[in-house]
């Protein structure tokens, strides 16, 4: 339990340290809370010295109304000041949420890709949302009430004190209990909102997943089992939910129960102390309203715990990201790449999993302007090599090199921007079609894009569309079939035009005949460059000036198509292996 304690103590105390608005708005927020306070501390004194006057026998109906106007003018300065102390609660609260979010992003862009191939990205978007909006809300309720509650509580103490010491101190002795109280039943409540906001992320991440694969879930007849699942995770949300908000309201009827004990002790006490003339009826009025003052931050303490072990909770979750270690920084006098040098893999080890190597010892190397084709099975490593390629993963043991340079000692941009890349998996964004192209050389002309469109085959689906080029698609282009956003992608690359490519079933899902006349095109564009080409239609790598031939991560085989043929090895048997299929 003290290790739970101390670490959530150092998840505030950071959390705390990270709050958006600096210094000047902390100080603010402590200036407005004290006037505010001040104000409502000062209410209760002028109430019993109205009392005590009406008591000795001063009835004056002017008199009265002076301290009526007094107490309007008090309570309307100290919500004045409340309001502006809501402000600046608010405005640091949502600064703190912006530079969370901003830290996230940047993290986010620095992290290896090792980090999005094991965590949901349902996970990673419910703490961009739903955690930092969890430690944005705690922070300001908790802030609010908190910066209210010490200044009233210590301002109380002072005036009971300077009414009664006595019973100041029967008062103050009962606070240690409420705080004891309140901790204990926090400490409990806290684990129960930790465990909400993992499941929070977990079940943003599978309904991510079947938004996705919906079609595929309809195709299978998953949905019911797909629903069930969704609502046996709802369910635990649901029960862990209900205990966290239980365990953290026991607190306020707990407390309340030692306030009213202590209420009532200072009521009898008050009225002896009144019966042997130590204290005025006007005193006794003002006393009981301070010592109200003075517990009811202690009857808050249920909602400012709440507020602070969801805040926490969300910030564990968002630390536990920005603490993760970057990739590898690049060197700050890095070389420019020879994007026209030989690509030469030197004895390379490589393995997602320490336990499971994928890549042993492969030694090959290419001359520029070559046309690779790189074919194999399902999960024989081609997709590996691209990654590796990229810097996506650094090798385990061995090199890399380009132009007989190690890849790791160039800037990752720099090296990436030798190379365009065309994946299966097509990636748009929500925008028009004409920006979609545009990604890879912002700076391109209208003339520019529609030439590489046309170089694709993409640019007559394009006209048929109503806006044309300047036609506003929806996040991930769904509003265009695969054949179309693949289509996209290589008018894409075609606008970079790279020193070399990278294809990765670019043509998968396009048309035979659209197919015939985009590798015509992507023929004319790599001449004389050099290109990856991974591929199961083997059809698509006849040609090429070398095929690569993987199992298990090992090049089995090299060669031309017809010399693998003449080989009889696993190229041959791959290659029968599709005929058959035909």
């Amino acid at each position: 339990m003290n290790k739970k304690k101390t670490g959530n103590e150092h998840i505030l105390l950071r959390t705390l340290g990270t709050l958006g608005g600096g210094k000047g708005m902390w100080i603010l927020a402590a200036v407005f809370a004290v006037i505010s306070a001040l104000g409502m501390l000062a209410a209760p004194a002028i109430i019993g010295v109205g009392i005590d006057s009406m008591f000795r026998g001063d009835r004056s109906f002017t008199r009265l109304l002076g301290y009526v106007a007094l107490l309007v003018l008090i309570y309307g300065v100290s919500a004045l000041f409340q309001w502006l102390l809501g402000r600046v609660t608010n405005r640091i609260s949502y600064l703190t949420a912006r530079d969370f979010r901003r830290r996230l992003f940047r993290k986010l862009s620095a992290l290896p890709l090792s980090f999005f191939d094991r965590t949901a990205h349902g996970d990673t978007v419910s703490r961009f949302v739903n955690d930092v909006d969890a430690v944005s809300d705690g922070l300001l309720q908790g802030l609010a009430l908190a910066l209210s509650g010490v200044v009233t509580t210590v301002g109380a103490v002072f005036f009971m004190l300077a009414l009664s010491p006595a019973m100041t101190m029967v008062v103050v002795l009962f606070a240690p209990l409420s705080v004891w109280l309140a901790r204990f039943i926090g400490r409990n409540a806290q684990n129960y909102f930790r465990d909400q906001a993992e499941i929070v992320g977990r079940m943003n991440g599978f309904a991510e997943e079947i938004f996705e694969g919906r079609r595929e879930m309809k195709a299978f007849r998953l949905a019911e089992p797909s629903f069930q699942h969704f609502s046996e995770m709802n369910r635990t949300l649901y029960g862990v939910g209900v205990k966290a908000q239980f365990y953290s309201s026991l607190s306020n009827p707990g407390t309340r129960v030692v306030n009213n004990i202590a209420y009532t002790v200072v009521g009898v006490a008050a009225s002896l102390l009144a019966i042997g003339g130590h204290l005025s009826i006007g005193g006794i009025s003002s006393f009981l309203i301070f010592s109200t003052m003075f517990a009811k931050p202690f009857s808050d303490i249920t909602n400012i715990m709440t507020y602070i072990q969801t805040a926490a909770a969300g910030a564990r979750r968002i630390f536990r990201v920005l603490d993760l270690r970057d990739e590898m920084p690049d060197a700050v006098d890095a070389p420019a790449p020879d994007a026209k040098g030989d690509i030469a893999f030197a004895h390379v080890r490589f393995a997602y999993d320490p336990v499971r190597p994928l890549i042993r010892d492969l030694d090959l190397t290419i001359p520029y302007g070559k046309n690779v084709a790189i074919v194999g099975r399902t999960g024989a490593g081609k997709t590996t090599l691209v990654n590796l390629l990229m810097r996506f993963y650094d090798v385990d043991g061995g090199a890399i090199r380009l132009g007989g340079a190690d890849i790791r000692t160039f800037r990752r941009a720099d090296l990436r921007r030798c190379f365009g890349m065309v994946l299966q998996d097509t990636w748009l964004f929500s925008g028009t079609i004409r920006e979609n192209i545009a990604y890879a050389k912002p700076d391109a002309t209208d003339e520019e894009v529609v030439a590489a469109a046309k170089q694709a085959g993409a640019h007559d689906f394009i006209g048929r569309l109503p806006g044309g080029y300047r036609t506003h698609i929806s996040d991930m282009g769904e509003d265009l079939s695969q054949g179309q956003k693949q289509l996209l992608t290589i008018a894409r690359v075609m606008l970079a035009d790279p020193p070399m490519f990278i294809l990765d079933e670019a043509t998968s899902s396009i048309d035979t005949r659209t197919e015939l006349r985009v590798q015509r095109a992507m023929e004319e564009l790599t001449a004389g460059r050099t290109s990856f080409v991974i591929a199961h239609r083997l059809s698509t790598v006849q040609g090429a000036d070398l095929i690569l031939v993987m199992e298990d991560g090992d090049i089995v085989e090299t060669g031309t198509h017809e010399s693998l043929l003449a080989q009889n090895g696993a190229y041959a048997r791959l290659y029968a292996s599709r005929l058959e299929t035909l």
